[in-house]
């Protein structure tokens, strides 16, 4: 099921964000893990377009915030407001209750505003004035930012990355689809022409399916070997944590499903790494994602991959 409903997805997005599929897989395989997605890239390579389009492209509700630094708390998890004619106190319940949510520019609000996010991502869940409330299921935060740009922002603090199951650049793309764009074969606000191809019903039983993909001792081992190796490197002050672990374990998985298979491999491992460890880690001397890639394509180098037949055992 997981593989068809990534397929359809991908199908769909494809045609308002040409030539990313395999990036729009890696979004689909962070919410079937129950996870969420931090884009970050410079302006104009599509990150709102992209979830737009994911939001149009599965049934129900869809929010956008717009990250300012007059952004309050309760603007995103709601507040309880006195109604005059009622004579009462009212929930006015914030934008984070819903299946999708778009949190634009997310570094342009203050470190207080962010941290509302934090309870929700986490738990799902959050808190007004005293009550805990449960969020819809799915729930999904797909968020952006600019990483050039730092005058008025407020970088993440780590436990906020920690949140993210994956931190994704879409990039350029190539030429034959860029002369697409300019020339009009894709017009502006192509998005709102898109129509849902999955309802939340199929999201929650393709995360079910993600549940009960495994990954063996081996494939587990692998993993600590990576997180062990993160933390003993001499460019890397802060290492992978057991959840940062843990959270490459399940995109791995949603990997393997994605692929049709039911154990996660390896490879699947390897790849996921790319996306899972390297915005959860702290660097010495280190700013540039450039640097940073080159440093965790290092530390996976250094540690040897299982060559067992994962699949048999």
């Amino acid at each position: 099921m997981v593989k068809e409903l990534t397929e359809r997805i991908t199908a769909n997005i494809s045609k308002a964000v040409r030539g990313k599929n395999d990036k729009i897989e890696l979004v689909c395989a962070a919410m079937f893990a129950g996870g969420h997605v931090l884009l970050e890239d410079v302006p104009g390579t599509g990150k709102t377009l992209m979830a737009r389009a994911l939001a149009r492209s599965v049934g129900g509700e869809f929010k956008r915030i717009q990250f300012t630094p007059d952004l309050l708390p309760s603007d995103i998890t709601g507040i309880n407001f006195y109604n005059m004619k009622e004579q009462e106190f009212v929930l006015r319940k914030g934008p984070v209750f819903t299946n999708i949510l778009l949190a634009d520019e997310v570094n342009r609000a203050t470190p207080r505003t962010q941290s509302a996010l934090l309870e929700c991502m986490e738990e799902r869940r959050t808190t007004i004035d005293g009550e805990t409330l449960a969020l819809p299921k799915p729930f999904f935060v797909i968020a952006t930012q600019n990483p050039i740009e730092i005058q008025g922002t407020y970088p993440l603090p780590e436990a906020q990355l920690d949140r993210f199951m994956i931190r994704l650049a879409l990039g350029y793309p190539d030429r034959a689809e860029e002369l697409k764009v300019i020339g009009g074969a894709v017009s502006q606000g192509a998005e709102e022409g898109l129509s849902a191809v999955c309802t939340g019903e199929e999201i929650i039983s393709a995360q079910k399916e993600v549940d009960i993909c495994t990954a063996n001792d081996v494939v587990c081992g692998y993993i600590a070997d990576i997180a062990a190796a993160t933390r003993n490197d001499p460019a890397i002050r802060l290492g992978l944590s057991t959840r940062g672990a843990a959270a490459l374990k399940r995109m791995s998985c949603a990997l393997a499903a994605i692929d049709g298979r039911k154990h996660a491999t390896p490879q699947d491992v390897k790849r996921a790494s790319l996306y899972v460890v390297p915005h959860r880690l702290i660097y010495k001397g280190y700013s540039q994602d450039t640097d940073r890639t080159a440093i965790l394509e290092r530390v996976l180098d250094g540690v040897p991959v299982p060559t067992e037949n994962i699949s048999a055992r």
